[in-house]
C-alpha cells in the first residue's frame, strides 16, 4: 500500500460510517489492555498470552495455508522473528506490566507512543531526517507521558521496574518495525504474517509459563471469557477494523482516533477495576495528544 493510497481524502460516501468505524477501532483496540487486566484475575500472565496466542494463530494456519501462495522459508524466518519482538517482547512485556499493576491506561498510553518512537529511531537507522516541529513534538508528548507516570507511581501499586518494562517493550517494538522497514522484506499477506507471528510467540510464551506451573488453562468462567474476549475483539476485530479503515480513511485520521484509546482505557479501567483517576493523569494525556498531534499531522 503506497503513501499516496493511505493519506488520500476520505471518500464521500464513507463520510457517515467513519464515526461507526472509530467507535469500533477505539473499543476494539482499547480492549486488549482491559482483557489482559481481566484475565490476568484467573492466571499467570505467560499462561494467558499462550493461550491468547496459541489459539489465534490456529484459527489463522488453516486460511494462512490455503489462501495465497505459500510464503518461502526466507521469509517465514523473518517473520518470525518480527514476532518475537512484536509479540512476544512487546506484548508480553505489556502484560507483565499490567500484572504488576501497573495502571492500565497509563500502559494503553505508552503503547500508543510506538509511531512516535519509530519516527525518532528512524533518523539514526533509517537516515529519515524529522523535523524540528516533529522533535518538539516528540519531546512534548514524552513529557505528558511523564506527568501520568509520576502521578501513578505516588500510588504504590506497582514496582518501579514494572514502568521501565513498559517502556522498554514498545521501543523494543519500534526498533523492530525500524529495522523490518530497512531490510524491505515481501509483502506478506496479514492473516499469514500475524499467523507466524502468534504461533511462534505461543513457542515462548509456553515454555515461560511451564516455568511457572504447566500449561493447563484454569477451568473457569472467567479465563474462558477472557481468552475470548483477547482473541475474537482484542486480535481478530482490532486488526480487521484497523486495516480495513486504513482502506477507507487517511491515515492520519486512523491514528487520531487510536491515540483516543487511552482515555478510554483509562475509564473502562476506573469502571471495572477501581482504577484511581487524578487530575495529574488527564492533564499528561492532554500534553501528551498535544505532542502527538504537533508530530503526526501533515
Amino acid at each position: 500500500m503506497t503513501d499516496e493510497c493511505l493519506s488520500r481524502p476520505a471518500p464521500s460516501q464513507h463520510r457517515f460510517l467513519w464515526p461507526v468505524m472509530a467507535t469500533l477501532l477505539i473499543f476494539s483496540w482499547s480492549s486488549g489492555f482491559i482483557g489482559i487486566r481481566y484475565v490476568s484475575q484467573e492466571a499467570s500472565v505467560m499462561l494467558v498470552l499462550f493461550w491468547r496466542t496459541l489459539v489465534s494463530g490456529l484459527i489463522l494456519l488453516p486460511f494462512a495455508l490455503a489462501i495465497d501462495p505459500r510464503p518461502r522459508l526466507r521469509a517465514i524466518a523473518g517473520q518470525m522473528l518480527f514476532g518475537v519482538m512484536s509479540v512476544f517482547l512487546y506484548l508480553g512485556g505489556f502484560a507483565l506490566a499490567i500484572e504488576q499493576r501497573v495502571p492500565t491506561g497509563l500502559v494503553a498510553l505508552i503503547s500508543d507512543l510506538l509511531p512516535l518512537a519509530i519516527a525518532a529511531l528512524s533518523q539514526p537507522v533509517l537516515g529519515e531526517r524529522l523535523s524540528a516541529r516533529q522533535w518538539l513534538g516528540t519531546a512534548i508528548a514524552v513529557t505528558g507521558v511523564l506527568i501520568v507516570s509520576i502521578d501513578s507511581l505516588s500510588f504504590g501499586a506497582a514496582p518501579v521496574w514494572a514502568y521501565g518494562v513498559t517502556v522498554g517493550s514498545m521501543l523494543v517494538f519500534a526498533f523492530a518495525s525500524v529495522l523490518h522497514k530497512r531490510q524491505r522484506m515481501g509483502h506478506m499477506p496479514v492473516h499469514q504474517s500475524l499467523c507466524i507471528h502468534t504461533l511462534t510467540a505461543s513457542v515462548l510464551f509456553g515454555i515461560c509459563a511451564t516455568m511457572q506451573g504447566d500449561l493447563a488453562p484454569p477451568l473457569t468462567r472467567g479465563f474462558a471469557i477472557g481468552i475470548t474476549w483477547l482473541v475474537l475483539v482484542a486480535t481478530f476485530a482490532a486488526y480487521s477494523i484497523y486495516y480495513t479503515s486504513l482502506r477507507l480513511f487517511p491515515v492520519a485520521q486512523v491514528s487520531a482516533a487510536i491515540y483516543l484509546s487511552p482515555p478510554v482505557t483509562m475509564l473502562w479501567a476506573w469502571a471495572l477495576f477501581s482504577e484511581p483517576l487524578t487530575t495529574a493523569m488527564f492533564a499528561g494525556l492532554a500534553v501528551t495528544l498535544v505532542g502527538v498531534w504537533l508530530t503526526s499531522r501533515s
